[in-house]
Protein backbone atom coordinates (compact mmCIF):
# COMPACT_ATOMS: atom_id res chain seq x y z
CA UNK A 1 0.00 0.00 0.00
CA UNK A 2 1.24 3.46 -0.93
CA UNK A 3 2.17 5.77 1.95
CA UNK A 4 0.36 9.11 1.56
CA UNK A 5 2.28 12.33 2.15
CA UNK A 6 0.35 14.94 4.11
CA UNK A 7 1.54 18.56 4.07
CA UNK A 8 0.20 21.79 5.55
CA UNK A 9 -2.11 23.48 3.05
CA UNK A 10 -3.28 20.28 1.34
CA UNK A 11 -7.02 19.58 1.03
CA UNK A 12 -8.14 16.09 2.07
CA UNK A 13 -11.50 14.50 1.27
CA UNK A 14 -12.67 12.22 4.09
CA UNK A 15 -15.22 9.39 3.93
CA UNK A 16 -17.73 11.00 6.28
CA UNK A 17 -19.23 14.46 5.80
CA UNK A 18 -19.10 17.23 8.40
CA UNK A 19 -22.60 18.21 9.62
CA UNK A 20 -22.39 21.39 7.48
CA UNK A 21 -22.35 19.16 4.37
CA UNK A 22 -18.70 19.49 3.34
CA UNK A 23 -16.36 16.48 3.25
CA UNK A 24 -13.21 18.47 2.44
CA UNK A 25 -10.73 19.65 5.08
CA UNK A 26 -7.64 21.87 4.88
CA UNK A 27 -4.59 20.63 6.82
CA UNK A 28 -3.32 23.29 9.23
CA UNK A 29 -0.92 21.15 11.32
CA UNK A 30 0.79 17.80 10.73
CA UNK A 31 2.23 15.50 13.40
CA UNK A 32 0.95 12.72 15.64
CA UNK A 33 -2.31 14.70 15.54
CA UNK A 34 -3.62 16.76 12.64
CA UNK A 35 -5.41 20.10 12.91
CA UNK A 36 -8.02 20.26 10.17
CA UNK A 37 -10.26 23.14 9.08
CA UNK A 38 -13.58 22.42 7.38
CA UNK A 39 -13.68 24.12 3.97
CA UNK A 40 -17.45 24.54 4.30
CA UNK A 41 -17.93 26.31 7.65
CA UNK A 42 -14.38 26.94 8.93
CA UNK A 43 -14.72 24.72 12.04
CA UNK A 44 -11.34 23.44 13.28
CA UNK A 45 -10.66 20.05 14.88
CA UNK A 46 -7.70 18.09 16.21
CA UNK A 47 -7.76 14.45 15.08
CA UNK A 48 -5.31 11.54 15.39
CA UNK A 49 -3.11 10.84 12.37
CA UNK A 50 -4.27 7.22 12.35
CA UNK A 51 -7.92 8.27 11.88
CA UNK A 52 -7.06 10.69 9.07
CA UNK A 53 -4.99 8.05 7.24
CA UNK A 54 -7.78 5.48 7.61
CA UNK A 55 -10.59 7.80 6.42
CA UNK A 56 -8.87 9.68 3.57
CA UNK A 57 -10.44 9.25 0.13
CA UNK A 58 -8.18 11.66 -1.76
CA UNK A 59 -5.60 14.42 -1.28
CA UNK A 60 -5.41 17.59 -3.37
CA UNK A 61 -1.98 19.16 -3.11
CA UNK A 62 -1.66 22.90 -2.63
CA UNK A 63 -0.83 24.84 -5.76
Amino acid sequence: MEKLEYEVGDIVRLKKQHPCGSSEWEILRVGADFRLKCTGCGHQIMIARKLVEKNTKEIRKKA
